[in-house]
């Protein structure tokens, strides 16, 4: 089976692309509108990019009609934002921030959330997400009418108590419970770990000996 996917349409594409490039992890995006009031939205075509600089890029895509979400437009308009990462603890509230409120209604007061002030962005961080970045716009990729690339730049990173080992710098993966998206409505728990250590070339050779 095979798909020339420039022969489908954006919603083909989509759903293909969605429904097997999983799991997909979850930013709950942090921006400030220009009436200085606040904007949380997941978005799940997200993902960490590289490190020196610690890049992380979002996918973000307009309202039908093509009308900027107000994520893209925050961003855009004042190049900061504040990627949350989604657990298992913040999955309700997330999918409140989720609903299409109306301009200037602040999703995460809605969802019950705590806001408390960033270190070097302006708009501020949920205290309940267990892990947090603060993010400076690199750049925006207009990749098509309605698809905004966002790539940003993490400057700090807050984490819960318990979550990484100030020493080691490893996560805690008895404390860490991220969800993942699939496709449509369907989340993911990623409880279910396994560990596979890749052996060396002359580790899998010496495997092949008979």
């Amino acid at each position: 089976m095979k798909f020339d996917l420039a022969a489908l349409s954006a919603a083909e594409q989509y759903k293909l692309l969605a429904g097997t490039i999983i799991p997909r992890p979850i930013a709950l995006v942090g921006t400030i509108c220009a009436d200085g009031s606040y904007n949380a939205a997941p978005y799940s075509f997200f993902n960490c990019m590289g490190e020196a600089p610690p890049v992380l890029v979002l996918g973000l895509q307009d309202k039908p009609g093509r009308v900027l979400k107000d994520t893209t437009m925050n961003i855009r308009e004042r190049g900061q934002f504040v990627v949350h990462l989604v657990d298992e603890d913040l999955t309700q509230a997330m999918g409140i921030c989720a609903i299409d409120f109306p301009p200037g209604e602040d999703e995460t007061a809605a969802a019950g959330l705590t806001l408390v002030p960033c270190e070097r962005v302006r708009p501020g961080r949920i205290a309940e997400a267990p892990v947090s970045f603060e993010c400076e716009l690199i750049t925006l990729l207009q990749i098509s009418p309605g698809r905004v690339i966002a790539v940003g730049k993490a400057v700090m990173m807050h984490a819960r108590d318990g979550v990484v080992d100030p020493g080691t710098l490893r996560v805690n993966e008895a404390a860490y419970h991220p969800i993942g998206r699939t496709s449509g409505p369907q989340y993911i728990h990623t409880g279910d770990r396994f560990e596979m250590r890749v052996p060396s070339y002359q580790e899998w050779l010496a495997s092949r000996s008979p």
